[in-house]
């Protein structure tokens, strides 16, 4: 099969990821790969959970992202008092008309933040599952569609677990990623105080600059030529058999087999296509290679591979299960 030649368009639209990625980059230090994260999510037409230790520019990622977006943001802080009505809206009375009005949440914003999103319980946690896979919200006897751009970033504190609600499986799985992020090294926390500087005094003389904003229309050309890369037949086949290893893990390895209770499902498969063709593209290239999938394999699948009771108690989890798996299947 021919690889496809890029074209203007294609060329023009690269261009233009690459210098927001840039920008990204000079606003938020020492979180690249949060950066790449969000970019192949935007790409891949899928949400992103991220865990991190409060500060790290989790918040202040997805903002910027916005900012440099022809598409609104909303924020929305989970609390164990938060109700489903807070996030996709409600059915007002209207005296004056004798009927009732639907008032939008702000889950009908293009782009939502769902800030600490296991400090909610799951009735309002679900809230989330119809808009994330179905791209539409139910309430009463109406359904209202989403935007056609719709993304959700949802955040999690791994220091204090006391008074939080562990997503269920159902609900992890409709995340295309689920990234931890660590603190920045030194040259990047130095970077991070001269910013900081930099815009404290840019906000008291009142000169902040306004971001440049691509067009949605280029995110959805963009996504149109991210599916037309070209995908070795012996590679799809790699990342089908990824995916089939962590169900089937005994043609392997028996021990390792042992300690996964559940395997990933194809819309595992679905999530790590389109990652490793957003992240090939990232890089200018118009084909995926096997790193481009083994790269984003343990953001895709660590959270849908999970560990049985033997191998908790052990001390493994998704993410070790995930770098065996790698080990273990032939790279093509």
């Amino acid at each position: 099969m021919d690889i496809p030649a890029r074209n203007d368009e294609v060329s023009r639209l690269h261009d233009a990821f690459c210098a927001l990625r840039d920008d990204l980059s000079a606003e938020i230090v020492g979180q690249q790969a949060l950066i790449e994260r969000l970019l192949i999510a935007l790409l891949a037409d899928g949400h992103l959970l991220v865990e991190g230790a409060p500060g790290l520019a989790k918040t202040s990622a997805i903002r910027a992202l916005a900012a440099r977006l022809e598409a609104d943001f909303a924020r929305v802080q989970f609390t164990p008092d938060l109700l489903p009505a807070d996030l996709t809206g409600t059915e007002v009375w209207r005296p004056q008309d004798g009927r009732f009005e639907f008032q939008p949440g702000p889950i009908f914003h293009p782009l939502l933040l769902a800030d600490e999103i296991n400090r909610a319980p799951a009735k309002v946690q679900s809230a989330l599952l119809e808009a994330m896979g179905e791209r539409q919200v139910t309430v009463g006897r109406h359904t209202y569609p989403l935007p056609p751009l719709f993304l959700v970033m949802a955040t999690q504190n791994p220091i204090e677990q006391e008074g939080t609600f562990p997503l269920p499986e159902a609900q992890l799985d409709r995340f295309l990623m689920y990234v931890r992020i660590g603190y920045p090294d030194v040259s990047a926390e130095t970077e991070i105080l001269r910013l900081a500087r930099e815009r404290a005094r840019a906000t008291l003389q009142a000169t902040e600059a306004v971001p440049r904003q691509l067009p949605l229309g280029d995110v959805f050309a963009a996504r149109a030529a991210v599916l037309d890369l070209h995908l070795a037949p012996q590679l799809e086949r790699y990342l089908i058999e990824l995916v089939l290893a962590s169900r089937d893990a005994a043609r392997y390895d028996a021990a390792l087999a042992r300690r996964i209770a559940w395997g990933a499902s194809p819309r595992g498969s679905i999530a790590l296509e389109r990652c490793a063709r957003a992240r090939a593209w990232l890089a200018g290239r118009d084909y995926v290679t096997p790193e481009d999938v083994r790269e984003v394999a343990p953001d895709v699948l660590r959270h849908r591979v999970l560990p049985s009771y033997e191998a908790t108690a052990e001390g493994w989890d998704g993410e070790r299960l995930v770098a065996e798996l790698l080990e273990k299947v032939p790279v093509p």
